[in-house]
């Protein structure tokens, strides 16, 4: 070959190769000197990592190396951005772009879509959304998961954002809110749009079946769903049926989806709820193994606090959300639909997930998040407070502030205890979720209560759990944080510090990391992230927020490029 053709095909295989991994040109930027811990549950090494057109072009001994922005790392953990395995940031992302309470944590990449998912969003699946929508001052001018993901893209977003299409919207635009099973006509369509959904970048389909309309769906039909997501790389994720008194029969319902269906499954935020079930965790773990070993590929996270966070109406029986909000709204101002109501929450029962019964009492519930104006003063306020305020039975008070909240209030409930809380923590394939959305001190949604695990919940791991009681190794958690649920995700380019690799890094002093939201002052960022990169560009910087918007939308594997689509 003559030395110009050699020339010719020297130049054509670098202006083919991601710019990345062009040796020649210089890094866009060098971290030099850290403690590198790569995501795999290696120990940790001292090495410098090149960036270079937003991946990771070198790692190594780059002391020489021309870049245009060096960072010193001496003393500081180097390692991948974290995953949040459900972050619901699907509309607050639209809100504040920059998540703040997000990247404060190192959280790089938000999977989302808990049962209700962005899009389809037409007929009633758009008018359950509505009172989000209305309480963020956000257009829903969008209807399919396709052309959501097109709006983030236009405006920008500071993190990578995949989602799943849930289960629940996808009944809600073919059913609406009825308490019945599908017709073989309609079960044909709400196929069908889980299969364009998953064509428009879907990761997988989702279920939250505790809250109403989802408890209305029948195994079958979540089977039949599930297995149309499968072919395109689909994975099932669930807030299982119950996660308290119903938890064998939810745990065994989600192997039958999973075998039945030949989907992967990720049971979201592992818990055992409710002071009768307290150290049952080694039982669910044990039933989880055993289906592991069985050859289903089933898979877990947590959030790592002893109480979850939900709608206040998951406190009222699946039977009275028949039809939707304001029908539910309605039997509870009737005097008789509100009599029945009351005396199914004060039974015990395994016919659906009584969370009344669940909790030590009115004590253990805060209220959260309000959008009627005159109710904010009681965010911050447990139910026992409020309704001796009133003077009023607190069950009464629950239920009224449904009312007159028109059924939107969320609250936090302490309904779990620590030791099963840790012991799902530390199991091998149990990965980390933020179960929030993304928020901000600032602005509207700083005028909100959260629950602390919006801000927290990935530094106060590193801090309780690894640093204070010595449960998890660094090394671990950061497998649990990256490498762990990449895997899940099918994330092949990102959760690994590695060659050619999306540059998603974070960096931080192990000593100082920490959380500093809590239960009565949640609107707190965390501390110790110095250095946070999305892409290869830094959205925090030095410890400083940039305001930089570096994020992609994350599609799944059955994506096709030319199916936005309509519902």
């Amino acid at each position: 070959m003559s030395q110009s053709l050699l020339r010719l095909a020297a130049f054509s295989a670098c202006f083919l190769c991601a710019p990345a991994l062009c040796e020649d040109a210089p890094f866009d930027l060098v971290i030099a000197n850290g403690h590198v811990i790569d995501g795999t549950g290696s120990p940790w090494y001292t090495a410098d990592i090149g960036i270079r057109g937003g991946r990771i072009a070198a790692i190594g001994e780059l002391a020489g190396a021309a870049a245009k922005q060096r960072i010193d790392a001496a003393g500081k953990v180097v390692a991948p951005g974290f995953i949040d395995m459900l972050g619901q940031s699907e509309f607050t992302i639209l809100v504040d772009p920059r998540l703040p309470s997000k990247i404060y944590q190192g959280i790089t990449t938000e999977i989302t879509g808990e049962g209700n998912s962005a899009g389809p969003l037409v007929g009633d699946a758009r008018v359950e959304a509505g009172q989000a929508l209305e309480h963020y001052g956000v257009k829903a001018d969008w209807q399919t998961l396709g052309e959501y993901f097109a709006r983030l893209e236009r405006q920008g977003i500071g993190i990578n954002l995949a989602s799943y299409v849930g289960a629940t919207t996808v009944r809600e635009v073919v059913i609406g809110a009825a308490n019945r099973a599908p017709t073989a006509a309609e079960l044909v369509r709400m196929r069908a749009l889980v299969r364009e959904a998953m064509e428009q970048g879907a990761v997988g389909v989702s279920t939250a079946l505790e809250y109403a309309p989802a408890p209305f769906a029948g195994t079958d039909e979540l089977i039949a769903l599930a297995a149309e997501a499968a072919p395109y790389g689909g994975i099932y994720a669930t807030h299982m049926r119950s996660e308290g008194d119903g938890m064998v029969a939810a745990l065994e319902e989600t192997f039958r989806i999973a075998r039945e269906a030949h989907i992967p499954a990720e049971i979201w935020h592992l818990k055992v709820a409710g002071k009768k079930n307290w150290g049952r965790m080694p039982d669910v773990i044990r039933r989880i193994e055993a289906a592991r070993a069985a050859g289903l590929d089933i898979t877990a996270d947590t959030y790592a606090y002893t109480a979850w966070f939900n709608e206040m109406s998951a406190f009222v029986p699946p039977w009275a959300h028949d039809g939707g909000i304001e029908k539910m709204v309605a039997r509870l101002k009737d005097r008789k639909a509100r009599a029945r109501i009351i005396k199914d929450i004060q039974t015990p029962s395994g016919a659906w997930d009584n969370e009344w019964d669940e909790v030590p009492g009115p004590e253990s519930i805060l209220v959260g998040v309000v959008k009627n104006p005159a109710l904010h003063s009681l965010q911050g306020q447990t139910i026992a407070a409020i309704a001796k305020s009133r003077g009023q039975d607190p069950l009464d008070t629950l239920l009224d502030i449904l009312v007159e909240d028109h059924g939107f209030t969320q609250c936090a409930v302490f309904g779990m205890q620590e030791d099963d809380v840790a012991l799902a923590l530390a199991q091998p394939w149990v990965s980390i979720n933020n179960d929030s959305s993304g928020t901000s001190p600032e602005g509207k949604l700083g005028e909100e209560h959260p629950h602390p695990r919006a801000y927290g919940t990935f530094p106060r791991i590193l801090r309780k759990y690894v640093r204070e009681e010595h449960r998890l190794s660094l090394e671990d958690a950061i497998r649990k944080f990256t490498a762990l649920p990449a895997q899940r995700m099918r994330l092949t380019d990102r959760g690994v510090l590695k060659r050619g690799l999306w540059a998603d890094v974070v960096i931080f002093d192990p000593a100082t990391i920490a959380d500093r939201s809590s239960f009565s002052s949640p609107n707190e960022l965390a501390v110790g992230m110095r250095w946070v990169l999305v892409n290869g560009v830094p959205v925090i910087a030095d410890g400083q927020m940039t305001g930089s918007k570096p994020g992609q939308v994350l599609r799944g594997p059955g994506y096709r490029a030319t199916a936005v689509g309509s519902p």
